[in-house]
């Protein structure tokens, strides 16, 4: 029997997509790279005001250490993008995975500014590949009728680093320091790079498809592409939004609006949960609906919440929970059907370029973001309140808007060539 027949009787008496045991498994091990790799980079946001108290860091200086990260993923990812399609995707993974380990490690291991940045820019490396690879995998793995679902699936694992994770992690920071989340993350991790080696199948279907192309030619040939550059800037604007407001989540929160670190995990947490829940209805959603609606709809929601989240003067703590919430109801259901639609522009042949290329431009955008939001927030002392937030919820808006732009044009474009298909 063919090892990669995955797809076999995907179809149950109702006509709908269904998952074989195999893609239950691979989609349990990619949320679990994906819990660890999210977790890395989003436990900085919550180790944020803890971090730049410790280290005496400016606003500047912590965002450039969150840019770090997102800069050198995004290089990373555009300087292996031509090689993407040359390899079985599993050993892909599984290369990237380690060196993540490592660099995580290293982040454990930093206790001047200096180390930090280097141990960020390694870890993005090698982490800012590995969503990529995830993404290709499931591109080929999974029918476009069941890629809601598996995304919705995979990406619970950054609710998971919410409800999970980050408590966890403030917890044991509060006890042994910020670093300690990090070793935390690299003994995780490396139980599960072991399970991916054990338990994943060689995906090495997309090299059936012969490519005459040089590394280099393969790169220039997905870039050049008009209907792959759309998708690129429609997931960078994506990225722009979410970048520009999440390193300064738990200073705003406990500096603004009054929030204690005894609080902070369960302020996660309760966000963490909403996005548990969210993701694989909206999954759902978005595989018997209009993905294009569905992304439209959040991103509506999402723009009205930013404006009022960062305009928000000290309130109850109840408060704060709610708009945590609301705020990621709208985050999440916009970012399971875009992920969906951008998935199924590249061909078989150019899917691991284009995801490699894709996630490296969101890397960058966010990277860009982060930076720019920490020359827009100013903390004029260690405590005092943060300053220009709420200038970054107009910001936002305003590229949410362009956003909505560029995804219906994706969503066009599938729209299109199903169309001709059916001819």
């Amino acid at each position: 029997m063919d090892k990669q027949k995955v797809l076999a009787d995907q179809l149950d008496k109702k006509g709908k997509a269904k998952f074989s045991s195999y893609q239950v498994l691979v989609i349990i091990l990619l949320a679990l790279t994906q819990f660890t790799v999210v977790l890395d980079f989003m436990v900085m946001s919550p180790l944020g005001d803890m971090l730049m108290k410790s280290m005496e860091l400016t606003t500047s200086q912590f965002g450039f250490a969150v840019s770090a990260y997102a800069f050198s993923a995004g290089i990373s990812g555009l300087l292996t993008a031509g090689f993407a399609d040359r390899f079985d995707r599993k050993k892909l993974l599984l290369f990237f995975y380690i060196g993540f380990i490592a660099g995580t490690f290293f982040c454990g291991l930093a206790n001047t500014y200096p180390m930090l940045m280097a141990a960020r820019i390694i870890t993005g490396l090698f982490g800012g590949v590995i969503g990529s690879i995830s993404m290709a995998i499931v591109a080929d793995l999974f029918l476009l009728e069941q890629r809601g679902r598996a995304m919705g699936f995979m990406q619970m694992g950054f609710g998971a680093s919410q409800v999970l994770g980050i408590p966890i992690s403030l917890y044991i920071a509060n006890h042994w320091g910020w670093q300690s989340p990090f070793l935390m993350i690299v003994g995780l991790a490396a139980i599960i790079w072991l399970a991916v080696i054990f338990k994943m199948l060689p995906i090495t279907k997309h090299l059936e498809v012969k490519s005459e192309k040089s590394a280099v030619k393969h790169l220039w040939h997905t870039i050049r592409l008009r209907e792959y550059r759309i998708g690129f800037l429609s997931t960078a604007l994506m990225s722009l939004g979410g970048f520009m407001m999440m390193p300064w989540g738990s200073a705003f929160a406990v500096n603004n609006l009054g929030v204690s670190y005894a609080q902070l995990p369960v302020l996660f947490m309760v966000g963490g949960v909403a996005a548990l829940i969210i993701m694989p209805l909206v999954g759902k959603l978005s595989d018997k609906m209009d993905k294009f609606k569905i992304f439209t709809i959040a991103a509506i929601w999402m723009m009205i919440t930013v404006v009022i989240y960062t305009n928000l003067p000290p309130v109850h703590f109840a408060i704060v929970i709610f708009m945590n919430i609301v705020m990621m109801i709208g985050i999440m259901s916009r970012m399971v059907p875009a992920m969906a639609l951008t998935s199924a522009l590249p061909q078989m042949q150019d899917r691991g370029a284009f995801m490699s290329i894709n996630s490296s431009l969101q890397q960058i955008a966010g990277g860009i973001a982060a930076a720019v939001g920490g020359m827009i927030v100013v903390q004029e002392t260690k405590t005092s309140p943060l300053q220009h937030y709420d200038t970054l919820g107009y910001v936002i808006v305003g590229i949410i808007i362009v956003n909505i732009l560029m995804v219906y044009r994706v969503s066009k474009i599938i729209k299109d060539r199903q169309h001709l298909s059916k001819l």
